[in-house]
């Protein structure tokens, strides 16, 4: 309640304000008067209050708050099943297919889902679906038919029932008033094909993905006028964070250790390749003081969900760095570096198998020699893209395409050669999975088990690849160099034994500790 009448922007995602009187739901920091406490009701999730009969908030659009930081921070089975939700799999697998891949029942899943947030997958896969379609629609100038099925609707008519139910206006009706606030410079193209839209268009055509949480549009979006593949469709967007975030360190480890052809700095963004489900992408990331531009270039726009999913995961946007740097500030020693620069993030990737490989190529050697190692590999066995706007010009390889490597062909000491060719195997085969549904310690357990993975290796993966927020690196040379800078205890043990207190955010401890040394990867590229 509290929260409701200060406005507080930092439980933007945590929780939803009903209001009984005019069944709309907000976001805790909704600009408008606050209700009467006694007409407010509370729901966990946007899929809970649609399914009560609420709709969005017009002012403070509530579906494009930052997401909730629990499912980032823990690894049940709602968490998992979350950021698989997250992900577009309900859309692409259906309910069986998200049960299959956390190993539970298509029962358990939807009992626990509705215990905790109110509502099941197939609900929070729906109001997903809606928010893909409102980026979608004021966003671009795509004609309704594609946008229906390229944010995940099976039919056309679901698709414009859906749209009026949560958001209380007809598909054509947002261009309008989209266009109205742009003044004019973009053309509501393709309102016709809202509301009387035949549907018989697009039959064939398989659901897509829809878009999370946490993008909001960007007055300057444009498409291009066909969905299809090969006709690539350009998004821009705005990424909410919560305050404060420090980019230094972010951005600067992103470029500092860019793969060439695969990731470049360029013209003030992060810009990279996507392996996409249903294509592949690039996106340009570029930081600014109250959000992060994200603009999409998709050869399918059904894959604008996991996409949008991805690059919020990379920049960890849905951190509550407020908890973090809170606990971490008790800490009398690591007090001074969070006061410096609070909001330090981790970054994260976009594909945790290439990471994972990445990590094998960068044991033992500097920045450098990982990335003319990874980028070898990159020109020999990488998806060829084309990119007008940059250098960016493969995809990287997926594990199948590095299963069956001449282990001569690499330029790596032999006992490397084996370390890189067992885990490609395992990620290729399906035994070693790192994806965003796994169990955190038991993928700990199977990487450990590889031979050449020691515990830098694998607290590295675990904490960029797996988003453990607890991943910690007591034996680093950096982590250990500036803790005993600092006054800490600098031997792993001793420093484990330290860090008990910072948890469970160790993860950000360690970006905390790096930031000390006078290296690339703490600075914001200019």
């Amino acid at each position: 309640m509290r929260a409701v009448q200060s406005k507080d922007a930092r439980f933007d995602g945590w929780f939803f304000t009903a209001v009984l009187t005019t069944r709309i739901y907000c976001r805790p920091s909704c600009p408008v008067v606050p209700p009467k406490p006694e007409n407010m009701s509370f729901y966990p999730s946007a899929a809970a209050c649609q399914q009560a009969g609420f709709r969005a908030c017009k002012r403070c659009r509530p579906d494009s708050s930052p997401g909730s930081p629990e499912w980032n921070q823990r690894a049940d089975l709602v968490a998992r099943a979350m950021r698989l939700i997250g992900d577009g799999i309900v859309d692409r697998e259906g309910v069986p297919g998200l049960a299959t891949r956390l190993g539970y029942s298509t029962r358990q899943v939807e009992r626990q889902l509705l215990a905790e947030l109110g509502a099941g997958p197939l609900a929070l896969a729906r109001a997903q679906r809606a928010q893909t379609a409102w980026l979608l629609i004021e966003t671009t100038a795509l004609p309704m038919a594609q946008i229906a099925f390229g944010a995940g609707f099976s039919s056309i008519r679901t698709f414009n029932d859906t749209v009026r139910e949560v958001f209380a206006l007809a598909p054509g009706e947002l261009r309008a008033r989209a266009a109205k606030r742009s003044g004019g410079r973009r053309a509501a193209a393709g309102a016709g094909a809202g509301a009387g839209a035949k549907a018989s268009v697009g039959v064939g055509r398989t659901a897509g993905a829809g878009a999370g949480a946490g993008a909001t549009a960007g007055v300057g979006g444009t498409a291009g006028t066909g969905a299809s593949a090969g006709a690539p469709a350009t998004i821009s967007l705005r990424l909410p964070f919560r305050a404060p975030l420090n980019p230094d360190n972010l951005f600067g480890h992103l470029a500092a250790t860019a793969v060439p052809g695969v990731e470049e700095w360029r013209d003030g963004a992060y810009r990279r390749t996507l392996r996409l489900p249903y294509g592949h992408g690039i996106v340009a990331l570029t930081p600014h003081p109250d959000h992060i531009g994200c603009r999409l270039t998709l050869t399918d726009p059904r894959d604008l969900t996991l996409a949008i999913s991805r690059c919020r995961r990379l920049l960890d946007l849905d951190a509550d760095p407020v908890a973090v740097d809170g606990q971490l500030a008790d800490d009398p020693l690591l007090a001074p570096l969070v006061a410096k620069a609070p909001g330090r993030r981790v970054p994260r990737t976009v594909d945790e198998a290439e990471f994972a490989v990445r990590a094998v190529l960068g044991q033992q050697v500097s920045t450098a020699a990982a990335r003319t190692h990874a980028a070898r590999l990159v020109t020999a066995h990488g998806e060829p893209i084309d990119d007008p706007e940059g250098g960016l010009t493969h995809l990287f390889p997926a594990p199948e395409a590095l299963a069956d490597l001449d282990p001569e062909s690499l330029a790596l000491p032999r006992s490397r050669r084996t370390t890189l060719l067992t885990l490609v195997r395992h990620l290729a085969d399906g035994t070693l999975q790192l994806g965003v549904e796994n169990d955190w310690e038991r993928a700990r357990a199977q990487l450990t088990a590889l031979p050449g993975f020691g515990p830098w290796t694998t607290e590295v993966i675990a904490m960029r690849a797996l988003g453990d927020p607890d991943a910690f690196l007591p034996s680093d040379l950096g982590i250990r160099r500036a803790a005993q800078a600092l006054g800490l205890p600098h031997t792993p043990a001793a420093l484990t034994a330290r860090a008990a207190a910072w948890r469970p955010w160790r993860a950000y401890a360690v970006q905390y500790l790096w930031a000390t040394e006078d290296h690339a990867i703490n600075y914001l590229p200019a």
